[in-house]
């Protein structure tokens, strides 16, 4: 496809973060897998594939009226996903009706680009590693994660690997009242 971009939209996040993800990953014994590198590290919100660069302006639009407010994730479980062989972190709470409505609001977005997206329930993730065979033992204090803004995504192939680069971002805000 000419002129296309393979983009989703994220949590992407802050330093510190970004830091307590990559001490955990390497503190994992877990032999054979591909570990994501931190500057890689990020919860998806919504795939949206190779899109062309009207749709892509369109969807930027859709998203900058996007009002969710700031919600916290909290990651306290390693999961081992066998299909896609990957080992992430997921939550055992119930996920925040903020970030509930955000992955709708998103889905819905995309969808009203004609753009196919996952039909299954949002799970916040954080892939670790792929090419997984196994769940390795490991202990952690959870990850709090505040999110303060979503942002869209390019995932961009270079000689050395998967590069995702932020391609704009957008706070995450208290929706404001209508007057009635």
């Amino acid at each position: 496809m000419p002129n296309t971009s393979r983009l989703f939209f994220a949590l992407w996040p802050d330093d510190e973060t970004r830091q307590t993800l990559a001490r955990l990953s390497q503190s994992i014994a877990a032999k054979g897998c591909k570990w994501v590198q931190p500057h890689n590290l990020h919860a998806t919100l919504v795939f949206l594939g190779q899109v062309n660069e009207d749709v892509a302006s369109l969807i930027r639009q859709l998203a900058a009226g996007i009002a969710v407010p700031p919600f916290e994730l909290t990651f306290d479980r390693l999961s081992y996903w066998s299909r896609p062989r990957v080992l992430c972190l997921t939550c055992r709470q119930p996920v925040p009706e903020a970030a509930m409505m955000l992955a709708s609001a998103l889905t819905e977005a995309a969808e009203n680009c004609d753009l196919q997206t996952d039909t299954r329930p949002y799970t916040p993730h954080i892939t670790l590693a792929r090419h997984a065979r196994y769940l390795p033992e490991v202990t952690f204090e959870p990850i709090i994660w505040r999110a303060e803004a979503f942002c869209l995504v390019e995932s961009c192939s270079e000689p050395g690997g998967v590069i995702y680069k932020v391609i704009q971002q957008w706070p995450l805000i208290m929706p404001t009242a209508n007057p009635g």
